[in-house]
Parts: C-alpha cells; sequence; structure tokens
C-alpha cells in the first residue's frame, strides 16, 4: 500500500502540475471508487472551479478549490497514481508528471500495461491536460470533504514530546501502535520494519515499555527514513527492505530474519540485533 513518501510524491505532482488549471470536465463514473457520490455529483460540484492547494496527513490527500468550494480528497488505495498532463499545445507533446505507488523506474513504468478502465477518475482541465487516477486495483477512493479528523499527527511532522506520549503507551506492540493511524499517521508496513530495524527495537515489545531515550530515537529514525524514502523514490529503498524474506539475513549482523504477524501485517526483524 502506497505509504506516507509516496502519498507526498502524488501531492508534489498536483502542487507542481495541476494547481491553478479551470476544470472543464470531470469523469466520476466509477461508483465504487467515488462512493458515496452518484455518477455526476463530483462533476457539478467541481466543473469552473481550480484546485488551489494540495495538502497531505499521513496516507491522505486532499486539495483545496477555488471559490470556497469542497474539498476533494484522493486515496491512492493499494496501488494507485496520480499522474497529470501537461496544457495541450499543436507543436509539442508534454511529459505527464506523475507520482504515488512505486511501479518500476524510468518509461518501463506504463508500457504496456495500462488499460483505460484503469484510469478510475478524471479531472479535464479547459487547457487540454487533465489530471488522472491510475488504479489497476481500484482500491482507492475519490471524495468530496473527506474527514480527517480521525488521523493522528502526520509522522513527518510529529513533534517529540506528542510522538512520546502517543507512541510509548499502553501493552499493543510496538509495530501495531505505529501503524495504527489514530496514533500518528503514515506508517504503513515497510516503513514500520524499515524503522524498527533502523532503531534496534523488537517489533512485539509492548510499546509502553520503551525508554524516552528509546523513544526520542524511534523518532529521529522515523524522520530520516522518511526523507531517505523521499529522496529515493518510495519505501522499498529502505536498507532492510530487500532483506525481509525466507532465508534471508539482517544487512548489519547477517542473523537469519525472523517471521511473525504483528498488527495483522506480516512483519520481519532481525532477533540478534532487535531487542
Amino acid at each position: 500500500m502506497p505509504e506516507l513518501p509516496e502519498v507526498e510524491s502524488a501531492r508534489l505532482v498536483v502542487e507542481r502540475s495541476a494547481l491553478r488549471r479551470t476544470i472543464a470536465d470531470v469523469d466520476d463514473n466509477d461508483t465504487y471508487e467515488c462512493r458515496p457520490h452518484a455518477p455526476g455529483e463530483i462533476r457539478d460540484a467541481l466543473v469552473g472551479r481550480q484546485l488551489v492547494d494540495a495538502h497531505r496527513r499521513g496516507k491522505s490527500m486532499w486539495c483545496e478549490t477555488s471559490d470556497d468550494g469542497p474539498r476533494l480528497g484522493i486515496h491512492l488505495g493499494m496501488s494507485g497514481r496520480i499522474l497529470v498532463s501537461p496544457p495541450t499545445r499543436d507543436d509539442e507533446d508534454g511529459e505527464e508528471d506523475e507520482g504515488g505507488d512505486y511501479q518500476g523506474s524510468g518509461p518501463a513504468r506504463g508500457s504496456g500495461t495500462r488499460k483505460p478502465e484503469w484510469y478510475r477518475f478524471t479531472l479535464r482541465f479547459e487547457d487540454g491536460g487533465a489530471l488522472r487516477l491510475f488504479d489497476k486495483r481500484r482500491l482507492g477512493r475519490v471524495r468530496l470533504d473527506p474527514d480527517i479528523e480521525a488521523l493522528g499527527p502526520d509522522a513527518g511532522e510529529i513533534g517529540r514530546d506528542e510522538f512520546r506520549e502517543r507512541v510509548g503507551r499502553g501493552t499493543a506492540p510496538l509495530k501495531a501502535r505505529l501503524l495504527d493511524q489514530g496514533t500518528v499517521a503514515g506508517i504503513g508496513n515497510l516503513l514500520a520494519d524499515e524503522v524498527l530495524w533502523q532503531s534496534h527495537l523488537s517489533p512485539q515489545r509492548p510499546s509502553g515499555e520503551l525508554t524516552t531515550d528509546e523513544l526520542d530515537e524511534l523518532r529521529r529514525e522515523l524522520r530520516k527514513a522518511i526523507r531517505s524514502a523521499l529522496r529515493k523514490g518510495g519505501v522499498h529503498t529502505g536498507e532492510v527492505i530487500a532483506h525481509r524474506g525466507t532465508g534471508r539475513h539482517c544487512p548489519r549482523c547477517g542473523t537469519e530474519m525472523t517471521r511473525a504477524t504483528v498488527g495483522g501485517r506480516t512483519t520481519w526483524w532481525c532477533p540478534e540485533e532487535q531487542v
């Protein structure tokens, strides 16, 4: 599932390429992706307006619209990507700007793999370009005025004291606490495994047992991992991610990695170093 860095890459695409362009039409006919809205409801609310700001908290992204219009919420689901095409010009064909879930690198990302029906939602601009949500697995969501109040603070922005208070409490396994979007928003399965490995902490350790120093180190590693993933192209670039698998070994000490289900998710860690 796209995690904070992947959703941020999609938000940046909207910020770079889709703002202040007047919406001429909207394809909101996918009743599953656009639920609970009926076909045409999102279109009626957005035609003639512009996207004026793009925001994100954790894995949730939304856009403010002009003239006090509704917020447009876009959730990438398991494998969604945002693609924005430039204004149409008779003398040139501009490249699409895209971001979201990692799907390889270079031109091969879309070669022969994108059927028209996998574009679940489209904003068409008066200048001839468009913003499209590509979602092969149809697990994304587009809705007006999304509710984000249940989300905790963003994982990349949460302060030290609030992190200590929210994460370092209770008896839940540490990884389960990190995956709880109401505690801290934006941490998914791979990012949690990477951060816990970097911090030398067991995913099974009760959250309330962590010391203040351990919590501070965990927050530092979380922020570092997010910055690294943004810079390198996604959470799949983490140091331990390629070593999550049967018969694979910790890249620091060589111990065979251990697997279990923690917080409802498949989890890998080094039993020698992560205690």
